[in-house]
C-alpha cells in the first residue's frame, strides 16, 4: 500500500531528527494519496518559485513581455544630440550579453540613432529604474551569499543578470599574487584579494567572501602556478549603472560618441521627465514562457524576485517586493490556500523568513493543472528528472525518468521538491516533498526524496 511504502521510507534513521512535510493527490479524483506533516509549516527553499510563476501567468498572461526604452533631452545639430539619452526600464531580468544577444541590441540601437541623425550624443547616458523600488534584495537573505550570482538584486533595469565575471590568473611565480580581472570591463566591483600563486601540482582552493556592508567581494587562497585561469561569478552592486554603462560602451563601439558620462537618475538633481515622451529606441523582451523556462530550469532567483515586482507594479499598489507580495497571497487565497499556511518574503525562495505547507504547495500545483490557460507553458517550464535541468542527474533509471515534471529547491538544512508525474496505472498525480532541519549531507535527503518519488511513479490502484 502506497501510504504504508512511504512511511517507511520516512522511517529511515538518517533522517530521524529532520522534518519532512509530504502530501501527494490525485489530480483525476483529486484524493489525498500520502499525507504527512502536511500541514506544517517549512521552509521551501526556490519550489517557492512555482508560486511565483504560477501567479504571474495568471496575472500577466503568457504573451506578457518586457520592454526596454530611451528617450533623449535637448535638441539635434550636426549630428549631435545636445542633451541626454535617457534608458527607461521596465524590469527586463533577460537584457543580457553573455550570448551577445545585448551586443546585438547595441548595434541596433546606434543604427538607429544614426538613422536620426545622431552620431555624437553630448550629455550623459541617465538609467531610470523607477519602476521599482531600490530594495532589491529580499527580506531574510543571508548576507554572507550577497557576493555570489545567486543574490543578485532585482532592479528596473537589469544588465547580465545582475552578475560580472572575475577572472583569477596565476601569478608569474609561486608566492606571487594572482591576477583578478573583471568582466565585461565597464562592470564596477569592489575586490579584495589576499590569493597566492601555489606551488605546480597543487589544488587550487579559492575562497569568496562577502564584505561586509559593501558591494564586493574578498578573495582567500591560492591558485596553482600551472592553473589554468579560474572563474567566479559575481553580483555588480548598483544594476543600474552597470546597464547604462553597457549601453555607453555599446554605443561607442558602434560608432556613437558619448561625451558625457553615466547617471542612475536617483543621483541626478533634475531628473528628465519621460512620461508622455516617444522612444527613439526599444527592445522588447521575449515571451513569459521563455522567461519561465531560464526561472524554472536553472532556478533563476533575479527572474523570480522581478516577476513578483512586476506583480505589485501591474496589478498591485507600486514596484516593491512587499506589494507583489499582496498579490500573490490574494490570488492564492481565491485558489483556496489558507493564509495561516503561507508566509512569503521573496519570490525566490532565497530568504529564510518563507514558510509554507506542503498541503498549500500541492492546492497551487493543481490549479494549475486543471486551468487550461496556465497549465502547459507552466509545465513545459519545469525540470524533467533524469533529462533536464537541475533533476537531470536524478532518479535516472526508474519509473520517474522522463516522467517527473518538477521543481527543485535547495540551501542549507531545507531541500524541497514539488511537481507532477504519473503513476504506473497513468493517473496524474500532484506531490510536495520539504525537508527541514536535518543533521545529514544533503545526498541523504534527496535520496528519501527521491524514493518517495519514485514510490508514487510505481503506485497503481
Amino acid at each position: 500500500m502506497l501510504r504504508t511504502r512511504v512511511a517507511a521510507i520516512l522511517a529511515d534513521p538518517a533522517i530521524a531528527a529532520g522534518t519532512f512535510g509530504v502530501e501527494a493527490r490525485s489530480l483525476a479524483t483529486s484524493d489525498a494519496l500520502v499525507e504527512s506533516n502536511d500541514h506544517r509549516l517549512l521552509t521551501p527553499a526556490s519550489t517557492m518559485k512555482t508560486l511565483t510563476l504560477a501567479v504571474t501567468a495568471d496575472q500577466l498572461g503568457w504573451d506578457f513581455t518586457f520592454d526596454t526604452k530611451a528617450t533623449t533631452t535637448g535638441t539635434i545639430a550636426n549630428g549631435v544630440l545636445d542633451g541626454d539619452l535617457v534608458i527607461v526600464g521596465s524590469g527586463d531580468p533577460s537584457f543580457e550579453d553573455w550570448d551577445g544577444s545585448a551586443s546585438g541590441v547595441f548595434a541596433s540601437w546606434a543604427a538607429r540613432l544614426k538613422e536620426r541623425g545622431i552620431s555624437t550624443i553630448g550629455g550623459r547616458i541617465i538609467g531610470n529604474d523607477r519602476v521599482f523600488t531600490d530594495d532589491g534584495l529580499g527580506a531574510g537573505w543571508m548576507w554572507d551569499d550577497m557576493p555570489y550570482g545567486y543574490s543578485a538584486a532585482a532592479s528596473g533595469l537589469q544588465f547580465n543578470e545582475g552578475t560580472a565575471q572575475v577572472f583569477i590568473t596565476p601569478g608569474a611565480g609561486v608566492g606571487d599574487a594572482p591576477l583578478l580581472a573583471l568582466s565585461p570591463s565597464h562592470a564596477r566591483v569592489p575586490l579584495v584579494s589576499s590569493l597566492t600563486t601555489g606551488a605546480a601540482g597543487t589544488a587550487n582552493a579559492i575562497s569568496m567572501e562577502a564584505l561586509p556592508r559593501t558591494p564586493g567581494a574578498r578573495f582567500t587562497g591560492s591558485i596553482a602556478i600551472d592553473s589554468a585561469t579560474q572563474t567566479r561569478l559575481i553580483t555588480v552592486g548598483n544594476p543600474t549603472l552597470y546597464f547604462v554603462n553597457a549601453v555607453r560602451t555599446g554605443l561607442q563601439n558602434n560608432g556613437i560618441d558619448v561625451l558625457g558620462s553615466v547617471a542612475d537618475i536617483d543621483d541626478v538633481m533634475d531628473p528628465p521627465v519621460a512620461d508622455g515622451a516617444a522612444p527613439v529606441l526599444e527592445h522588447r523582451s521575449a515571451t513569459l514562457p521563455a522567461l519561465a523556462d531560464t526561472l524554472m530550469t536553472l532556478s533563476q532567483n533575479l527572474y523570480a524576485e522581478t516577476f513578483l515586482r512586476t506583480l505589485g507594479r501591474l496589478k498591485g499598489s507600486g514596484g516593491a517586493a512587499e506589494a507583489g507580495i499582496e498579490v500573490v497571497r490574494r490570488v492564492l487565497g481565491a485558489w483556496g490556500v489558507p493564509a495561516s499556511e503561507l508566509v512569503m518574503a521573496d519570490g525566490s525562495g532565497l530568504s529564510r523568513y518563507n514558510l509554507i505547507t506542503a498541503d498549500a504547495m500541492t492546492t497551487v500545483l493543481a490549479h494549475v493543472y486543471k486551468d487550461t490557460r496556465l497549465r502547459d507553458p507552466y509545465m513545459a517550464s519545469l525540470p524533467v528528472a533524469g533529462r533536464a535541468g537541475m533533476l537531470s542527474t536524478r532518479m535516472k533509471g526508474t519509473p520517474a525518468e522522463g516522467n517527473v515534471q518538477a521543481k527543485t529547491g535547495s540551501f542549507s538544512n531545507a531541500r524541497a521538491l514539488a511537481g507532477f508525474l504519473r503513476s504506473a496505472s497513468g493517473e496524474p498525480l500532484v506531490f510536495s516533498i520539504i525537508a527541514n532541519n536535518y543533521g545529514v549531507a544533503p545526498a541523504e535527503v534527496d535520496r528519501v526524496t527521491d524514493a518517495i518519488v519514485v514510490a508514487l511513479a510505481e503506485f497503481r490502484r
